[in-house]
C-alpha cells in the first residue's frame, strides 16, 4: 500500500495524491464512521490515507490515518448525518462580509462553533472592504472589539482593490488552511486574489433574491505559490448542530467556559437562569458580549428544539 493525502472529494471519488506528486482517483471500501456517528462523506479533503494501486490511475483506499483534528458539521440534507468539511489543518479562516450580501453576525459564532471545540486558530476575514463606508467600518470595529477581546484574529481586506491581500498572505503562508464562508461573500474571488494562477469561477449575487450562488461544487484542496496550502469549500449556507449537546456549546463560547469557573454551578451552568451565574452577571456589566450572549441562546435553544422533536417523532 501507498500513503497519501487526500486533495478532493466528490461525494463517491477522492483525488489522492501520493508521495511523487502523482494523483490517483479513488474509490473507498467499506463503510467509516466518527465517534459511532454516521457520515455523509467518511473521508475528508485532508485525510491521510493508504491506498492501493488498482487500474491505470485509480486505486481503493483502505485506510484512514489518525487525524490531527478535523471540521464537522451537521448535514444540510440529512440532519442525522454529519459531514466532514476538512481534516489535519493547521488553522481555518472564515470570509465575512458586512454589506453585498449583508452582514449575518450570527453566522460568525456558529462557525466559531464549528472550529472551536478542536482549538483550529480561526480567523475572521471581513472581505469587500472597498464597499465600505463611515457606517460599515464602524461595524467592523465594534466587531473587533468584541472578538479581538476574546482572541480572534479580524482581517479587513478587499480582493478587488488588494487591501490587507499581503497581510492576509502572510497569514496563510506555510500553513494548511481552511476556507470558508456563506454564498456570496467573495470567498473564490478572494482566492483568485491570493492565487491568480488557480482561476476559481466565481458569481455575481442573485438579482433577484440579492443571495450569493454557489460557485464551489467539492472540497478541495490547492497549493500556495508562496508556500503552504489552502482547502476550499463550498458557500455554506446554514449551520446546525445535531452532534453537540448545550453543554458543548457553554463550554465552546470561549469567554463563558473561561468565566464559568466563578458560577455557582461551576462547568455545568448553561448560564440562563442559574442562580449566582457568573456570566450573566459579566454581560450585565458588559464584560461579555450581549451580542454573543443572544447567538448563544438561540442556538441552545434549536438543539433543545431539535432533540425534542426527534425523540417525540420515535
Amino acid at each position: 500500500m501507498q500513503t497519501g493525502t487526500v486533495i478532493k472529494s466528490t461525494g463517491s471519488w477522492y483525488s489522492v495524491r501520493l508521495g511523487d506528486g502523482s494523483l490517483l482517483e479513488c474509490r473507498i471500501v467499506g463503510k467509516f464512521r466518527l465517534n459511532g456517528a454516521p457520515l455523509t462523506n467518511p473521508i475528508a479533503v485532508g485525510d491521510q490515507v493508504k491506498v492501493v494501486p488498482e487500474g491505470e490511475g485509480q486505486g481503493l483506499i483502505k485506510q484512514i490515518l489518525p487525524r490531527t483534528n478535523y471540521v464537522v458539521r451537521q448535514s444540510p440534507r440529512q440532519k442525522h448525518n454529519l459531514h466532514l468539511l476538512a481534516s489535519n489543518i493547521d488553522q481555518a479562516v472564515v470570509v465575512i462580509t458586512i454589506v453585498n450580501p449583508n452582514l449575518k453576525q450570527g453566522f460568525i459564532d456558529r462557525y466559531l462553533l464549528m472550529t472551536e471545540p478542536y482549538d483550529i486558530p480561526t480567523i475572521l476575514v471581513f472581505n469587500k472592504a472597498d464597499l465600505y463606508g463611515e457606517e460599515e467600518l464602524a461595524v467592523f470595529g465594534g466587531l473587533k472589539i468584541i472578538y479581538g477581546k476574546i482572541g480572534y484574529d479580524l482581517r479587513l481586506v478587499s480582493a478587488i482593490s488588494g487591501e490587507g491581500i499581503e497581510a492576509l498572505k502572510a497569514l496563510l503562508k506555510d500553513k494548511t488552511t481552511l476556507i470558508s464562508g456563506q454564498s456570496g461573500v467573495g470567498k473564490s474571488t478572494l482566492i483568485n486574489a491570493l492565487q491568480p494562477e488557480l482561476d476559481l469561477r466565481s458569481a455575481e449575487l442573485s438579482d433577484y433574491s440579492g443571495k450569493g450562488q454557489h460557485t464551489t461544487t467539492f472540497a478541495e484542496m490547492f497549493p500556495l505559490d508562496f508556500g503552504g496550502q489552502i482547502i476550499d469549500t463550498p458557500g455554506i449556507k446554514m449551520l446546525a448542530f445535531n452532534n453537540l449537546t448545550p453543554l458543548d456549546v457553554a463550554h465552546n463560547f470561549r469567554e463563558f467556559f473561561e468565566k464559568s469557573g466563578e458560577c455557582r454551578f461551576g462547568g455545568q451552568c448553561l448560564h440562563r437562569t442559574e442562580p449566582k451565574c457568573a456570566v450573566r452577571a459579566a454581560i450585565d456589566s458588559g464584560e461579555i458580549s450581549e451580542l454573543r450572549y443572544m447567538n448563544y441562546l438561540a442556538i441552545l435553544d434549536e438543539i433543545e428544539n431539535q432533540n425534542y422533536w426527534e425523540i417525540h417523532d420515535m
